[in-house]
């Protein structure tokens, strides 16, 4: 039988006085001891494991095997992969709980308890955001680990706080202040000393800096300590899958939360740098994909690329700022893959002939890359109707295959998708430079005939994109 809470010891060792991992906490015959136990390996090291055992913890392996030595005080356990992995999961968390109080006790605390010090109640705010609640929801997780008494139990309390760990999206995304607050903190002589004081009071070997990015460590680990083999009966325990599931989604949540923050600020960053760009907000076309800078046929200098989710502007470096040349929308950009120089593809307007960009990547890396995502941004915003039957990836495959074929110009991007019953329209174009201030054009560009007898011009503006739109016009 394994007591509760027991922990695993060196036969003959004394406990000490407050337990660690690793540590043995009493001793007799009550202590459970592994301690160079044949036939045992650790969920991490693969030598004897160390931590508590959760109370009532059951083996899911069923061959549990007990070697008692003279003394009586020696005892070998045989786990499976999956206990010791759950051993693994509860040893860890207790380590992990163990540093967010040291972090709320001994620095958070001392600093609200101590009024000298030179820090502002805002920067408090940043430097720590909602570690309090981190530190009371992992121990109430805690004490749910420790108190399951199969893998079942311990799967189950990861799925049903699934939504509570949302707590950490927050203290994710405000990390890149915090650190920026505390480097701040360490130039000012009074509050360096303090956190080498306690620092060196708390016997840590590491700085605050490294114990605050343990949370964001840990968040994004949960999915990585639930990955298990196969049980001896070769399936996969269903609710350790769900639990391994449901951890990858959090962690997933968590990292496109926080690339979406990174993005929304560059986005904002370049709002400023842009000159000569009369339109709406750039946070109105999507979000920003890629960046880059190109090499452009005919053209003496770089031109600097930004593909949003609607939209791919072009414009100049000037500087520190970027000048508007201009942009062709998703939904009209048709794209040549393959040139003469292998390192080169054609980007151009399907309403406007004339507005083609032949770019120059630097290697093969970056033009696949570029060549990716304007694929997948051509085929989510294609005007053409797709059955609601066809599911969203399938809907993506064929897209793709059907754009990839091979037509007689060679061009992709258009003629490639199911024509609907009804005749579709003529996609928005591109708001042309001479539309926008009045002057007419000298002729007729092909494609604006539209079906019914309806001139390109009345199609435009029944669907509203005829009007003018002063903010085309492009930098001189």
């Amino acid at each position: 039988l394994l007591p509760s809470k027991s922990r695993v010891a060196n036969p003959g060792t004394p406990a000490p006085a407050s337990p660690s991992r690793g540590a043995a906490v009493g001793s007799g015959a009550g202590a459970l001891a592994v301690g160079g136990a044949p036939g045992y390996s650790s969920p991490s090291r693969g030598r004897c494991a160390t931590g508590t055992l959760p109370a009532g913890w059951a083996p899911a392996n069923p061959s549990v095997s007990l070697f008692l030595s003279a003394s009586g005080h020696q005892a070998v356990l045989r786990l499976s992969q999956l206990d010791r992995v759950v051993l693994e999961i509860v040893e860890t968390e207790q380590a992990y709980v163990r540093d967010l109080r040291s972090i709320v006790e001994d620095y958070l605390g001392c600093i609200i308890d101590s009024g000298h010090l030179p820090l502002k109640p805002e920067q408090v705010s940043t430097l720590f955001c909602n570690i309090e609640d981190i530190y009371e929801f992992n121990s109430e997780l805690l004490e749910e680990l420790e108190s399951s008494s199969s893998a079942h139990a311990i799967a189950e309390c990861f799925v049903q706080r699934s939504e509570e760990f949302d707590i950490y999206t927050l203290y994710c995304m405000n990390y890149p202040n915090s650190v920026s607050v505390l480097r701040e903190c360490m130039e000012n002589p009074v509050l360096a000393g303090f956190f080498r004081e306690r620092q060196a009071m708390l016997c840590h070997s590491l700085p605050l800096e490294t114990y605050l990015l343990k949370p964001v460590q840990r968040i994004l680990k949960y999915h990585l300590l639930l990955q298990v083999g196969e049980t001896p009966d070769g399936a996969r325990p269903p609710a350790v899958e769900e639990a391994t599931i449901t951890m990858t989604a959090v962690a997933w949540y968590i990292n496109d939360m926080k690339r979406k923050q990174e993005h929304a600020a560059r986005l904002q960053e370049l709002q400023g740098l842009l000159v000569g760009w009369m339109g709406p907000e750039l946070e109105a076309f999507g979000e920003l994909v890629l960046e880059g800078q190109f090499r452009v046929q005919r053209v003496r200098r770089e031109r600097a690329f930004f593909l949003f989710s609607k939209m791919l502007l072009v414009a100049k470096r000037r500087g520190p700022a970027f000048v508007y040349k201009s942009h062709i929308f998703c939904c009209n950009l048709a794209l040549l893959e393959s040139l003469k120089d292998p390192l080169s593809f054609k980007i151009s307007d399907l309403t406007i002939p004339k507005q083609q960009h032949v770019v120059q990547a630097r290697n093969q890396e970056e033009k696949r890359l570029w060549i990716h995502y304007l694929k997948r941004l051509i085929v989510e915003n294609h005007p053409a109707s797709i059955p609601q039957k066809v599911s969203r990836g399938r809907m993506q495959l064929r897209g793709l295959r059907c754009l990839l074929a091979p037509v007689p110009n060679g061009d992709i991007g258009s003629g490639c998708f199911p024509q609907p019953a009804s005749p579709l329209k003529t996609p928005a174009p591109s708001p042309r430079t001479e539309d926008t201030w009045g002057f007419p054009r000298g002729r007729r560009q092909s494609g604006t005939k539209g079906s019914g007898g309806e001139s390109g011009a009345q199609q435009l503006l029944q669907w509203g994109w005829g009007l003018p739109q002063p903010w085309a016009k492009p930098a001189r």
